[in-house]
């Protein structure tokens, strides 16, 4: 046995030097792409969910939460499927664009969709929270490579 050969625990230590860092990036990027999708949501839903939601309105609160998850799940697929940044940044990217058209598309379905949500209709936030969970899940299971 050689002394000098390195042993599994500094195997594990050195792929833990190599990947972090990457890990890191891999991470911030997504939280940055994250950050941006929320941005854009906000901006472009008919209602105000951070006031709403302060006032304790639930069907902002599901609302926001659903449209959270929505856009984390493709970002996350990513994570788990690839290790290419540019991977990662563009199909984040058009996974961000496909949630948000998945929130025009239920808007011009529900035609009174901003006025539900103020009024707390919590009936109105699950159907949207759901359409957006849906579109996510598939767009992820479609950006898992085969």
């Amino acid at each position: 046995m050689n002394p000098a050969a390195p042993g599994p625990v500094d195997n594990v230590f050195a792929a833990l030097v190599q990947g972090v860092p990457i890990l890191i990036v891999q991470i911030l990027v997504c939280v940055v792409l994250l950050a941006i999708g929320i941005a854009i949501y906000v901006s472009l839903t008919p209602f105000r969910e951070h006031e709403l939601v302060g006032r304790g309105n639930t069907a902002a609160g599901i609302a926001l939460g659903g449209a959270i998850l929505a856009l984390s799940l493709p970002l996350a697929a990513m994570l788990a499927t690839s290790t290419a940044l540019l991977d990662i940044a563009v199909w984040g990217v058009v996974a961000l664009i496909l949630q948000l058209l998945t929130l025009a598309a239920v808007t011009l379905a529900m035609r009174n969709l901003g006025a539900l949500i103020k009024a707390d209709n919590t009936a109105a936030a699950i159907v949207l929270a759901a359409a957006q969970l849906a579109v996510a899940l598939l767009n992820a299971a479609a950006m898992v490579p085969t």
